[in-house]
């Protein structure tokens, strides 16, 4: 066989076996939930935290995330739901992890939430996801200039807020 011909073959066996594909897909395109799941449930998130307002904002968050990200639809009443997605925030902790040299000021402050999460299929109360203890950390930046500084603890929330359902509706879709 000639040299030209080999490599003939040997495109030919690349281009089937591309198009045949490898098994990768790409992350967070997945659907692991049944087919008859078509709406979703999320009340308001129990708060074992002194943090104000952090279940209320986790359950909004969420709420975004799957209808900006998946083909299910939101319900208020857990009744007229297919799935109900339950939960609590179990702890809350925020440390300054870097500090500015000049200022002596905090400059980076590290989050950690702890959370219980169940999402159940209402008609036969199966769990379809469930992760209990589950640890979510961020990191975010703070300024330094007294002059500049403005509250940055509800941005700082609605950040981690919109983390933490990015990281769990990619965990329950893709049954992670």
């Amino acid at each position: 066989m000639s040299g030209k011909a080999v490599r003939w073959l040997w495109l030919a066996g690349l281009v089937a076996a591309m198009a045949c594909g490898c098994g990768y897909r790409v992350a967070g395109k997945a659907d692991l939930l049944p087919k008859n799941i078509k709406t979703i449930a999320i009340p308001p998130f129990g708060n074992a935290t002194t943090r104000h307002r952090l279940s209320e904002r986790l359950s909004a968050a969420l709420t975004r995330e799957f209808i900006s990200r998946t083909r299910y639809q939101i319900v208020a009443d857990p009744e007229q739901a297919d799935a109900v997605l339950t939960g609590s925030v179990l702890r809350y902790s925020a440390y300054p992890v870097l500090y500015d040299q000049a200022t002596g000021r905090a400059s980076g402050v590290q989050v950690y939430v702890g959370l219980d999460l169940t999402l159940r299929e209402r008609a036969t109360g199966a769990v379809l996801f469930n992760r209990s203890n589950w640890e979510i950390r961020e990191r975010y930046e703070i300024s330094v200039d007294p002059s500049a500084y403005l509250e940055e603890s509800d941005l700082a929330m609605a950040r981690l807020s919109s983390y933490v359902a990015r990281t769990v509706v990619a965990a329950i879709l893709e049954n992670f």
